[in-house]
Protein backbone atom coordinates (compact mmCIF):
# COMPACT_ATOMS: atom_id res chain seq x y z
CA UNK A 1 0.00 0.00 0.00
CA UNK A 2 1.38 3.36 -0.98
CA UNK A 3 1.77 6.08 1.62
CA UNK A 4 0.02 9.45 1.17
CA UNK A 5 2.24 12.47 0.75
CA UNK A 6 2.88 14.38 3.97
CA UNK A 7 1.37 17.57 2.53
CA UNK A 8 -1.93 15.80 1.81
CA UNK A 9 -2.03 14.35 5.33
CA UNK A 10 -1.55 17.81 6.81
CA UNK A 11 -4.44 19.24 4.69
CA UNK A 12 -6.75 16.40 5.78
CA UNK A 13 -5.91 16.97 9.44
CA UNK A 14 -6.57 20.70 9.14
CA UNK A 15 -9.95 20.04 7.47
CA UNK A 16 -10.96 17.66 10.27
CA UNK A 17 -10.07 20.21 12.94
CA UNK A 18 -12.03 22.92 11.09
CA UNK A 19 -15.12 20.70 10.85
CA UNK A 20 -14.93 19.85 14.54
CA UNK A 21 -14.65 23.53 15.44
CA UNK A 22 -17.68 24.46 13.30
CA UNK A 23 -19.76 21.71 14.88
CA UNK A 24 -18.86 22.90 18.38
CA UNK A 25 -19.70 26.49 17.54
CA UNK A 26 -23.04 25.47 16.02
CA UNK A 27 -23.94 23.46 19.14
CA UNK A 28 -23.09 26.40 21.39
CA UNK A 29 -25.19 28.76 19.26
CA UNK A 30 -28.20 26.43 19.41
CA UNK A 31 -27.93 26.19 23.19
CA UNK A 32 -27.66 29.96 23.57
CA UNK A 33 -30.60 30.56 21.26
CA UNK A 34 -32.71 28.12 23.28
CA UNK A 35 -31.86 30.06 26.45
CA UNK A 36 -32.65 33.53 25.07
CA UNK A 37 -35.57 32.72 22.79
CA UNK A 38 -39.09 33.49 24.08
CA UNK A 39 -41.46 30.56 24.80
CA UNK A 40 -43.40 28.97 21.93
CA UNK A 41 -46.39 31.10 20.94
CA UNK A 42 -44.70 34.39 21.89
CA UNK A 43 -45.37 37.23 19.47
CA UNK A 44 -42.36 37.91 17.20
CA UNK A 45 -41.34 40.96 15.22
CA UNK A 46 -40.54 44.41 16.64
CA UNK A 47 -43.66 44.56 18.86
CA UNK A 48 -43.17 41.02 20.10
CA UNK A 49 -39.54 41.64 20.96
CA UNK A 50 -40.44 44.84 22.80
CA UNK A 51 -43.15 43.04 24.75
CA UNK A 52 -40.74 40.21 25.61
CA UNK A 53 -38.14 42.69 26.85
CA UNK A 54 -40.76 44.45 29.03
CA UNK A 55 -41.80 41.13 30.54
CA UNK A 56 -38.17 40.22 31.30
CA UNK A 57 -37.59 43.65 32.90
CA UNK A 58 -40.75 43.34 35.02
CA UNK A 59 -39.67 39.90 36.20
CA UNK A 60 -36.40 41.30 37.56
CA UNK A 61 -38.00 44.24 39.41
CA UNK A 62 -39.49 43.96 42.94
CA UNK A 63 -43.26 43.69 43.06
CA UNK A 64 -45.10 46.89 43.89
CA UNK A 65 -48.37 47.28 45.80
CA UNK A 66 -51.40 47.31 43.55
CA UNK A 67 -52.96 50.75 43.18
CA UNK A 68 -56.74 51.37 43.00
CA UNK A 69 -58.21 51.00 39.53
CA UNK A 70 -57.81 54.33 37.67
CA UNK A 71 -61.51 54.49 36.87
CA UNK A 72 -62.67 53.74 40.41
CA UNK A 73 -62.94 57.31 41.63
CA UNK A 74 -65.08 56.48 44.64
CA UNK A 75 -62.70 53.93 46.19
CA UNK A 76 -59.69 56.12 45.41
CA UNK A 77 -61.39 59.11 47.06
CA UNK A 78 -62.30 57.17 50.20
CA UNK A 79 -58.89 55.52 50.38
CA UNK A 80 -57.06 58.85 50.14
CA UNK A 81 -59.07 60.10 53.09
CA UNK A 82 -58.42 57.06 55.21
CA UNK A 83 -62.02 55.83 55.22
CA UNK A 84 -61.30 52.40 53.77
CA UNK A 85 -59.77 50.31 56.55
CA UNK A 86 -57.62 47.48 55.15
CA UNK A 87 -57.83 45.78 58.55
CA UNK A 88 -61.60 45.46 58.11
CA UNK A 89 -62.07 44.59 54.42
CA UNK A 90 -65.68 43.44 54.87
CA UNK A 91 -66.80 46.64 56.51
CA UNK A 92 -64.86 48.78 54.05
CA UNK A 93 -66.43 47.00 51.08
CA UNK A 94 -69.92 47.57 52.52
CA UNK A 95 -69.16 51.25 53.04
CA UNK A 96 -67.84 51.49 49.50
CA UNK A 97 -70.95 49.81 48.09
CA UNK A 98 -73.34 52.01 50.07
CA UNK A 99 -71.61 55.21 49.00
CA UNK A 100 -71.63 54.10 45.36
CA UNK A 101 -75.27 53.10 45.39
CA UNK A 102 -76.93 55.92 47.35
CA UNK A 103 -76.44 59.67 47.31
CA UNK A 104 -72.83 59.26 46.22
CA UNK A 105 -72.57 62.77 44.81
CA UNK A 106 -73.75 64.34 48.06
CA UNK A 107 -71.55 62.17 50.29
CA UNK A 108 -68.45 62.63 48.14
CA UNK A 109 -69.11 66.35 48.01
CA UNK A 110 -69.25 66.44 51.81
CA UNK A 111 -66.00 64.48 52.11
CA UNK A 112 -64.31 66.95 49.83
CA UNK A 113 -64.48 69.44 52.72
CA UNK A 114 -62.70 67.24 55.27
CA UNK A 115 -60.32 69.41 57.25
CA UNK A 116 -62.14 72.73 56.76
CA UNK A 117 -62.04 74.51 60.12
CA UNK A 118 -65.04 74.96 62.40
CA UNK A 119 -66.42 78.47 62.68
CA UNK A 120 -69.52 79.37 64.68
CA UNK A 121 -72.00 80.85 62.21
CA UNK A 122 -69.75 79.91 59.26
CA UNK A 123 -71.24 78.62 56.04
CA UNK A 124 -68.40 78.65 53.50
CA UNK A 125 -64.93 77.23 52.92
CA UNK A 126 -63.41 80.68 53.32
CA UNK A 127 -65.06 81.44 56.67
CA UNK A 128 -65.27 77.86 57.94
CA UNK A 129 -68.40 75.90 58.87
CA UNK A 130 -70.53 75.26 61.88
CA UNK A 131 -72.61 72.06 61.86
CA UNK A 132 -75.76 73.36 60.18
CA UNK A 133 -73.83 75.72 57.91
CA UNK A 134 -71.95 72.68 56.63
CA UNK A 135 -75.04 70.54 55.93
CA UNK A 136 -76.82 73.48 54.32
CA UNK A 137 -73.85 74.19 52.06
CA UNK A 138 -73.48 70.53 50.99
CA UNK A 139 -77.16 70.02 50.15
CA UNK A 140 -77.35 73.24 48.15
CA UNK A 141 -74.08 72.55 46.36
CA UNK A 142 -74.82 68.91 45.54
CA UNK A 143 -78.54 68.69 44.83
CA UNK A 144 -79.75 72.29 44.86
CA UNK A 145 -81.83 71.83 48.02
CA UNK A 146 -81.65 74.89 50.29
CA UNK A 147 -82.13 73.81 53.90
CA UNK A 148 -83.00 76.15 56.79
CA UNK A 149 -79.98 77.66 58.49
CA UNK A 150 -80.15 76.19 62.00
CA UNK A 151 -79.95 72.53 63.03
CA UNK A 152 -83.30 72.54 64.87
CA UNK A 153 -84.96 74.18 61.85
CA UNK A 154 -83.56 71.52 59.56
CA UNK A 155 -84.93 68.79 61.86
CA UNK A 156 -88.41 70.34 61.70
CA UNK A 157 -88.41 71.08 57.96
CA UNK A 158 -91.61 69.65 56.48
CA UNK A 159 -89.86 68.75 53.21
CA UNK A 160 -87.72 66.17 55.04
CA UNK A 161 -88.96 62.74 56.12
CA UNK A 162 -88.32 61.44 59.63
CA UNK A 163 -86.65 57.99 59.60
CA UNK A 164 -85.53 55.45 62.19
CA UNK A 165 -81.90 54.83 63.04
CA UNK A 166 -82.00 51.37 61.49
CA UNK A 167 -83.23 52.89 58.19
CA UNK A 168 -80.28 55.21 57.70
CA UNK A 169 -78.73 55.53 54.26
CA UNK A 170 -75.83 57.68 53.02
CA UNK A 171 -76.97 61.27 52.54
CA UNK A 172 -79.43 61.30 55.45
CA UNK A 173 -79.20 64.03 58.08
CA UNK A 174 -78.47 62.83 61.62
CA UNK A 175 -79.22 64.95 64.70
CA UNK A 176 -77.80 65.00 68.22
CA UNK A 177 -78.37 66.70 71.55
CA UNK A 178 -74.99 68.25 72.35
CA UNK A 179 -76.14 71.48 74.05
CA UNK A 180 -79.10 70.27 76.14
CA UNK A 181 -81.37 70.86 73.15
CA UNK A 182 -82.96 68.01 71.20
CA UNK A 183 -81.67 69.04 67.77
CA UNK A 184 -78.61 71.13 68.62
CA UNK A 185 -76.17 69.34 66.29
CA UNK A 186 -76.42 67.88 62.77
CA UNK A 187 -74.26 65.89 60.38
CA UNK A 188 -74.55 63.79 57.22
CA UNK A 189 -74.62 60.00 57.39
CA UNK A 190 -72.02 58.34 55.13
CA UNK A 191 -72.65 54.63 55.83
CA UNK A 192 -71.55 51.83 58.19
CA UNK A 193 -72.40 53.85 61.29
CA UNK A 194 -70.27 56.84 60.33
CA UNK A 195 -71.23 60.46 59.75
CA UNK A 196 -69.42 63.61 58.63
CA UNK A 197 -69.87 66.91 60.42
CA UNK A 198 -68.33 70.15 61.62
CA UNK A 199 -67.85 69.33 65.33
CA UNK A 200 -66.88 72.31 67.46
CA UNK A 201 -64.61 75.32 67.92
CA UNK A 202 -60.95 74.40 67.52
CA UNK A 203 -61.75 71.40 65.33
CA UNK A 204 -62.47 70.79 61.65
CA UNK A 205 -64.87 68.86 59.40
CA UNK A 206 -64.29 65.15 60.05
CA UNK A 207 -65.84 61.68 60.01
CA UNK A 208 -66.87 60.03 63.29
CA UNK A 209 -68.65 56.86 64.38
CA UNK A 210 -72.22 57.23 65.65
CA UNK A 211 -71.76 54.01 67.64
CA UNK A 212 -69.21 55.64 69.93
CA UNK A 213 -70.67 56.14 73.41
CA UNK A 214 -70.69 59.95 73.18
CA UNK A 215 -72.71 60.08 69.96
CA UNK A 216 -74.83 57.02 70.61
CA UNK A 217 -76.42 58.40 73.77
CA UNK A 218 -76.95 61.84 72.19
CA UNK A 219 -78.61 60.72 68.95
CA UNK A 220 -82.06 62.33 68.65
CA UNK A 221 -83.25 61.48 65.14
CA UNK A 222 -82.66 61.42 61.41
CA UNK A 223 -84.22 63.05 58.37
CA UNK A 224 -84.18 62.16 54.68
CA UNK A 225 -84.58 64.44 51.69
CA UNK A 226 -85.95 63.33 48.34
CA UNK A 227 -82.65 63.90 46.59
CA UNK A 228 -83.85 62.96 43.11
CA UNK A 229 -86.74 65.42 43.31
CA UNK A 230 -84.48 68.09 44.79
CA UNK A 231 -82.01 67.73 41.95
CA UNK A 232 -84.75 68.28 39.37
CA UNK A 233 -86.54 71.15 41.11
CA UNK A 234 -85.23 74.75 41.18
CA UNK A 235 -84.29 76.22 44.56
CA UNK A 236 -87.29 78.04 46.07
CA UNK A 237 -85.93 79.43 49.33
Amino acid sequence: MSLLPVALLNRLAAAALLAAGCAAAQAQGVAQAATLAPPPGTMMGAYGQSLHQQQQAAATQPAQAAAPAPGDAVSRFLSERGLLNIAEPGRSSRLLASVRDTASDLVLSAMNFLGVRYKLGGNSVESGFDCSGFTRHIFELSVGLVLPRRADEQARDNSLTSIRKDELKPGDLVFFNTMKRTFSHVGIYVGEGKFIHAPRTGSAVRVEDMRDAYWSKRFTGARRADLSAAAEAPATR
